[in-house]
């Protein structure tokens, strides 16, 4: 089979990209990705070795233009709607699959013209626009949080649930600021931080390259002593000996917590587009497998309280509706669609 993955734009897009094309490559299939010269795409895939192809088309989001700026993108996504046609017919592609994001519109849209079958993997709990558009279009749908999902589950990378365990005690605690750091986030850390190391809870916490340095100088006066970063790439371990997780309720994060069985407090960032972290968060705290505040002042007490709530019965509740292997389900699914 040969497939073109496309989307992209921001991390979370590009992780399920990135989980796809390994499974895909791993079962011997050929991949070629379509993505955007804006956002992330380049520094995610330009240098990949999984995809045979890779190709960035000047394109950058509608949404948010206005007037001629809106017209102006548009024109750009329509020439990259044509460069897309000519790149599957180049390359044969039996299937397209899009991970959302601005810069899936010209290869999704291509597909269609083509009649080549369209999959779609949505990451949040509140449908893109793109992906609303497309979906009556679509082969398959696949979500996380929709009920008529073929696949439940999100694609995140292997070890995750490799190093996933049920959480019975509260000895350590992270804190995820995000690459660019929370300032709710490191604020709540730091207004806690003396209770936690009373109650004998070691402290874990990325801060954020631009936070890092007025939240490392407030652990100094505080006096506790704490795993300070402003950002790694070690996230995965650090996740896997944590007991408790505080963090921004993003798609791709979201679902590692959940995948791994650590029990999460969310706070959405309020700003996101859609309010979709706040429903992600949401579809957790409705099925009791963790807890969601927005921001505000009482956000200490909240966080107080969950330390003596019981983990186990949320961590177990977080193992048994993580699914394994998902990225191997849309691409098993992809091949046998294909198949019929």
């Amino acid at each position: 089979m040969k497939l073109c993955i496309t989307g992209g734009g921001t991390g979370g897009h590009l992780m399920i990209a990135e989980a796809l094309v390994e499974s895909a490559v791993a079962d011997g299939h050929e991949v070629i990705f379509i993505g955007s010269t804006k956002g992330q795409d380049r520094k995610y895939f330009e240098k990949s070795s999984l995809f045979s192809s890779v190709y960035f088309l000047q394109t950058s989001g509608v949404v948010d233009k206005k007037g001629f700026s809106k017209i102006k993108s548009l024109f750009a996504i329509f020439k990259a709607f044509l460069q897309s046609r000519k790149i599957l017919k180049e390359h044969k592609i039996d299937a397209v699959y899009s991970v959302g994001g601005f810069s899936a519109a010209p290869a999704s849209f291509a597909s269609l013209s083509l009649s080549i079958p369209l999959y779609i993997h949505e990451q949040n709990a509140v449908t893109g626009r793109l992906n609303a558009l497309l979906k009556p279009f679509a082969k398959s749908f696949i979500s996380a949080y929709d009920k008529s999902s073929t696949i439940k589950g999100y694609p995140v990378k292997s070890i995750f649930y490799k190093n996933a365990r049920v959480r019975t005690e509260l000895k350590n605690i992270i804190f995820l600021g995000g690459s660019h750091g929370a300032k709710a986030i490191n604020d709540l850390a730091l207004s806690v931080a003396k209770e936690l190391d009373a109650k004998g809870i070691k402290i874990i916490h990325q801060a954020g390259e631009s936070d890092f340095k007025r939240v490392e100088e407030a652990y100094k006066e505080l006096g506790v002593e704490v795993e300070l970063y402003a950002f790694t790439t070690e996230l995965a371990s650090l996740i896997s000996k944590s007991d408790l997780a505080v963090s921004r309720a993003g798609a791709s994060t979201l679902w590692e917590l959940t995948t791994n069985g650590i029990p999460a407090f969310y706070i959405p960032y309020p700003y996101a587009a859609g309010d979709h972290q706040y429903h992600n968060a949401k579809f957790i705290v409705d099925n009791d497998m963790g807890w969601c505040e927005r921001e505000r002042d009482d956000l200490k007490d909240k966080l107080l309280s969950i330390l003596d709530e019981d983990l186990k019965s949320k961590s177990e509740k977080l193992l048994n509706y993580a699914q394994k292997d998902v990225a191997s389900k849309m691409i098993k699914e992809l091949v046998d669609g294909l198949k019929k």
